[in-house]
């Protein structure tokens, strides 16, 4: 949370709400951290054709979301089913977060070339 109320982060994760298939993030102007996994949610998601709205989003408003994920170095991408108890959308991993999640993954593991550029060989 920002100092405002708003939804900035997870501990050391991006937050992204989708919500009738518009993907909501924190602008990068805000609290939160400029993530490179973060990054690439957004251009798997354009390239499936789904709109990116950036903008500052109350912690209300999460409650209403279809879907939520995390995305982070370690939590690459991350499903949240529930928040405060309470379930997200119908309370299982969404189509919108599982096909990012899927392609995310396949791109890591070298399965996926529409992305290789993002990989970098450790030897």
């Amino acid at each position: 949370m920002d100092q405002l109320g708003n939804i900035s982060e997870a501990p050391g994760e991006n937050i992204f709400i989708v919500r009738n298939e518009k993907l909501l993030t924190p602008p990068s102007s805000s609290s939160a951290l400029e993530g490179i996994t973060r990054d690439s949610a957004i251009r798997i998601a354009k390239d499936l054709g789904y709109d990116i709205v950036e903008r500052e989003i109350p912690r209300t408003e999460i409650y209403f979301a279809d879907e939520v994920f995390l995305t982070g170095t370690a939590a690459e991408i991350t499903p949240i089913i529930s928040v405060d108890g309470k379930k997200v959308g119908n309370g299982k991993v969404g189509k919108i977060t599982r096909k990012i999640q899927g392609i995310y993954s396949d791109t890591t593991i070298g399965r996926n070339k529409k992305y290789s550029d993002w990989i970098t060989s450790v030897y």
